[in-house]
C-alpha cells in the first residue's frame, strides 16, 4: 500500500430537523392547542485514531464526510429522531489542522493515542415546534423553527509516524539493513541510493520489558529541508522521535564521512532547530569492510561517543540498540506544537456588525445568522417573530442609523429580504 502522510478533507455535521406545526386532535377536545414536536439534532463528526489504520490513503478518494441530519418533529408533541454521529477513522499520530478562509491552518487536535477522538464538526440544533410559541395573546401559532444549519469545516490531516527512535543519514548508509537486523520489518534493501522511498516502522525487542519503535527515514540529501529529494515529506517523521540515530557510510573517505555528518546535522537544524538539540547517537556502519574499520579508528578521536557497527553481520548492533533504549527512557516525549483552544468570545451573544456593499445592507453575527437560517420566511407569523427579534437585538435601529429605507435590500448569511 502506498504511504500517504497528508490529506485535505471537508467535514459537515448533520442539519437539525425542522420543528412541526400541528394541533391536538382528540375526542372531546374540539379546540386543541398547538402540538408540533421539535426537530431532532443533527449528528456530530468525530475523528478517531485507530491502530488498525496505517495511512491516510483512503482520503485520496473520498474527501467529504457528513453526519446524518435530524428528523423533523411530528404531531402530538413528538420530537424527531436525532441524526447519528459520524466517526471517521485516522491513523494514530495524525495531527488535525483547521483551515481558515484566509488560507492559514490552526492545529486543533493531536490524535497520538490509539482510540483518542475529537469532534471536528458540530451538528445543528433541531427547530422548535409550534407548541413553544404559544402565548396568552398568540394561542394558535402557525409557525415553527427550521432546523439549525450544521458546522462545516475544511481540515488538513498530517500523519507523523509515532516512533521512539529515528534512523537518519544519506542514501545508501545502511539504514534499511539496520532496521531489518533490529526488528521484524522487511524494508527493501539494494545496493543503490534511494532504495527506501517511504518511512518504514519496526519494533525493536531487546527483552520482555525492553522494546521501542524505530523508524527508517528515507535518505536525506543536501537541501532536504527545502524539499530536495522529498526531504520536506520525510523530515516531519523525525520530529516525534526521542532519539536520533545518525548512521554514516564507513566505506567513504574520512573527509567524505565528516562532510556527510555535517550535511545531515545542518539539514535537521534547518528543518527544526529543536532537532539539533535532540539526543543523537552517531554511528559508523559497514565495519565488515577493512576501509570502514580503519576510518572508525581514525574518527573516534574527532567524534565523541562514536559507535561502530556492521548492520550486515550484526557486529555492534545490540550495543547500539541498548544505547538507544537507555536514551529513549531518559528523554521526555517531544512536543509537536501548540493546540489552539476554542476561541472565547467575550462580546455579547447578540453582537453583530452591519456593512454596506453595493447598496446592500449586510448583517454579520453568529446569533442573527442562526436566527435567519432557522426562520421560515414564507410564513407571515414566522417573519413577524424574526422582525421582532431583530428589533430586540438592536439590528433594526442600527439599520435606520445607517440610512436604510423601506424597500432597501438586507442580507443575512444566504437570506435576502426587503427592509420595511
Amino acid at each position: 500500500m502506498q504511504f500517504i502522510d497528508e490529506a485535505t478533507i471537508t467535514v459537515e455535521g448533520g442539519r437539525g430537523g425542522d420543528g412541526a406545526v400541528a394541533w391536538r386532535r382528540e375526542k372531546y377536545v374540539p379546540k386543541g392547542g398547538p402540538a408540533g414536536g421539535d426537530g431532532g439534532s443533527g449528528g456530530d463528526v468525530f475523528l478517531e485514531a485507530r491502530p488498525d489504520v496505517g495511512t491516510l490513503i483512503d482520503f485520496r478518494y473520498k474527501k467529504h464526510f457528513a453526519a446524518e441530519a435530524g428528523r423533523p418533529g411530528s404531531t402530538s408533541n413528538k420530537s424527531g429522531r436525532s441524526g447519528d454521529n459520524l466517526t471517521v477513522s485516522v491513523p494514530a499520530g495524525t495531527l488535525v489542522y483547521r483551515l481558515a478562509d484566509d488560507g492559514t491552518a490552526h492545529l486543533i487536535a493531536d490524535l497520538s493515542d490509539p482510540f483518542s477522538r475529537f469532534r471536528v464538526a458540530k451538528g445543528g440544533r433541531g427547530g422548535l415546534g409550534n407548541q413553544h410559541f404559544a402565548t396568552s395573546t398568540r394561542q394558535a401559532p402557525r409557525f415553527a423553527e427550521k432546523g439549525e444549519p450544521a458546522e462545516a469545516v475544511s481540515l488538513r490531516l498530517e500523519l507523523k509516524l509515532l516512533a521512539d527512535c529515528g534512523l537518519v543519514g544519506l542514501p545508501n548508509a545502511g539504514k534499511s539493513t539496520l532496521l531489518a537486523a533490529s526488528s521484524a520489518a522487511r524494508p527493501k534493501i539494494a545496493d543503490y541510493p534511494f532504495t527506501t522511498l517511504e518511512p518504514q516502522l519496526g519494533v525493536v525487542r531487546l527483552g520482555p520489558e525492553e522494546s521501542f519503535v524505530m523508524v527508517d527515514v528515507p535518505g536525506l540529501i543536501e537541501g532536504a529541508h527545502a524539499g530536495a529529494g522529498l526531504g520536506d515529506r520525510f523530515l516531519p517523521h523525525v520530529e516525534r522521535t526521542r532519539v536520533i540515530v545518525h548512521l554514516m557510510d564507513g566505506s567513504r573517505s574520512r573527509h567524505e564521512i565528516l562532510h556527510d555528518k555535517a550535511v545531515i546535522e545542518r539539514e535537521l537544524g534547518e528543518w527544526n532547530a529543536e532537532l539539533a538539540r535532540r539526543p543523537a547517537i552517531v554511528v559508523l556502519n559497514k565495519l565488515d569492510l577493512p576501509e570502514a574499520r580503519e576510518h572508525f579508528a581514525e574518527l573516534r578521536s574527532e567524534i565523541p561517543d562514536l559507535l561502530g557497527i556492521s548492520a550486515a553481520t550484526g557486529e555492534g548492533v545490540r550495543e547500539l540498540l541498548f544505547a538507544a533504549w537507555k536514551t529513549i527512557n531518559a528523554t521526555p516525549a517531544p512536543s509537536v506544537g501548540t493546540i489552539e483552544a476554542p476561541r472565547i468570545v467575550l462580546s455579547p451573544a447578540d453582537a453583530f456588525e452591519i456593512v454596506v456593499e453595493d447598496g446592500v445592507f449586510v448583517v454579520h453575527g453568529e446569533r442573527v445568522e442562526r436566527l435567519a437560517a432557522m426562520t421560515d420566511f414564507d410564513n407571515e407569523e414566522a417573519l413577524g417573530r424574526f422582525e421582532a427579534a431583530l428589533a430586540k437585538m438592536g439590528v433594526e435601529r442600527r439599520l435606520r442609523e445607517l440610512g436604510a429605507h423601506s424597500g432597501d435590500t438586507v442580507r443575512i448569511a444566504e437570506t435576502e429580504f426587503d427592509y420595511s
